[in-house]
């Protein structure tokens, strides 16, 4: 019998494996954001990142074989995902983070999968199970408690604006992923798309920013670390999991990102983490998990 976890054994402990590992790294990438932005201007360094890591995934998909004659389809594609995740999702979230915690930055981004379900449902005219709406209502109504909790505590609400349009952008910019995969070249996509949101960055950066930097240890630890891990290894993994099993099961894994977002943040950080903020954790995953298990289930083939 065909079911939403019925994958061939290979396939099933492969997928695992990148979706964990996707999920850790995607998560960890607020603590070091965070670690960041105090030190450095948010915007500048998110730039230099895109073009280092760019510049290495180009190169090494060059090395490997790979063009950059891209499809229409593509181009258009790759261009939309590094707008839309990289200069509009990430700077926003880096700007937000000089006065935003990391752990209620990552809740946010993690409600991303909700957001695709709805847009489908509104826009596209998708229609949801009565699981997946369920989903919907459990992800809104944590991401309420955890807001309203923070609201009461003083949160900065414009660093906490910036955070809600960095999620709607985020969404977008996944909504393209199909596209800008089909017919291989992933690492080379990969790069060009980092080079793009670099690109986007740049005017802004020299325009709002001025390079003041307070060097340190900890500042440079982290800047390589998101650099290479968060930046690199994690979009590619993301895009060759996409591949691998699709959009729809891959998105699944983003059930884990709040817990760990907020458990990461907790240990590097120091972020004190209230009973509200576990319960609204809790309800905003079971709510993801929902949604994406109800999509599965209406996409696999009887056996």
């Amino acid at each position: 019998m065909g079911g939403p976890f019925s994958w061939r054994v290979g396939l099933d402990i492969r997928a695992l494996l990148m979706g964990l590992t996707f999920a850790l790294m995607w998560s960890s990438a607020f603590t070091s954001a965070r670690i960041i932005v105090a030190d450095a201007p948010p915007l500048m360094a998110l730039a230099l990142r895109f073009f280092i890591s760019g510049a290495v995934a180009v190169i090494l998909a060059w090395l490997m074989g790979q063009s950059w004659r891209l499809t229409p389809a593509q181009w258009r594609a790759t261009v939309i995902f590094g707008v839309c995740q990289n200069a509009l999702y990430l700077g926003l979230n880096f700007v937000a983070m000089q006065t935003i915690e990391a752990s209620l930055a990552a809740i946010i981004a993690s409600t991303m999968p909700l957001l695709v379900a709805l847009v489908g449902w509104l826009v596209f005219k998708e229609r949801l199970k009565a699981t997946a709406v369920a989903g919907l209502v459990m992800g809104i109504g944590g991401v309420a408690l955890i807001m309203g909790s923070r609201l009461q505590a003083g949160v900065d609400i414009f660093g906490l604006a910036l955070c809600v349009l960095g999620v709607l952008s985020l969404t977008i910019a996944t909504l393209s992923v199909r596209g800008a995969t089909s017919g291989g070249q992933v690492l080379m996509i990969v790069g060009l798309q980092m080079l793009i949101g670099a690109t986007v960055l740049t005017g802004p950066a020299l325009v709002f920013e001025t390079f003041d930097v307070n060097w340190n240890t900890k500042l440079i630890l982290a800047f390589v670390y998101t650099t290479l891990v968060p930046g690199l290894a994690a979009t590619l993994i993301w895009f060759l999991l996409v591949r691998r099993i699709g959009a729809v099961r891959a998105a699944t894994f983003h059930f884990l990102n709040p817990f760990l977002g907020v458990v990461i943040a907790a240990l590097f950080l120091g972020e004190r983490i209230g009973a509200l903020d576990i319960v609204g954790v809790i309800i905003i995953a079971v709510g993801i998990f929902a949604v994406q298990i109800s999509k599965q289930a209406s996409k696999s083939p009887a056996n």
